[in-house]
């Protein structure tokens, strides 16, 4: 199936696809700020760029979409139509930084948690709870 846009509206609208301080983003550190947690967010130095980091937990939150970072069984897991062989390799380039990056942390002594965009748009409240108790349960055993 042929992409319905033009290719110049194609382009302005990836183009409007954020890196950082996405809506989710922002929901879950609005959450975490609210429940007494700190940290430091987007760190540039760290592999994959961390987007929450708590040192005081040695853990970091990466908040991943679904689209962009395969998702599995997510319906928001697509895969164009068009110019299919570009993107499965992009997919599959970041799907292999994401291992690479979560592989170096862990081995440097950090905790790393995946937070998918479906399941925070889905039950927020109880992902969050699931969040706090994992951060808590680190700080108790680290």
């Amino acid at each position: 199936m042929a992409d319905r846009l033009t290719r110049e509206r194609r382009s302005w609208n990836m183009s409007r696809i954020r890196g950082k301080d996405t809506e989710i983003e922002v929901k879950v550190r609005r959450y975490l700020f609210s429940q007494g947690f700190r940290f430091r967010k987007n760190v540039s130095k760290m592999p994959g760029k961390p987007d929450i980091v708590l040192p005081k937990y040695r853990t970091v939150v990466f908040i991943h979409g679904c689209y962009w970072h395969r998702h599995e069984g997510c319906k928001n897991c697509t895969t164009p139509t068009t110019n299919r062989e570009f993107w499965l390799k992009k997919f599959e380039e970041n799907m292999e930084r994401d291992l690479r990056c979560k592989q170096i942390l862990e081995a440097e002594g950090w905790n790393v948690l995946v937070l998918w965009e479906c399941e925070i748009k889905g039950d927020f409240d109880r992902l969050m709870r699931k969040l706090t108790t994992e951060l808590l349960h680190n700080i108790h055993t680290g």
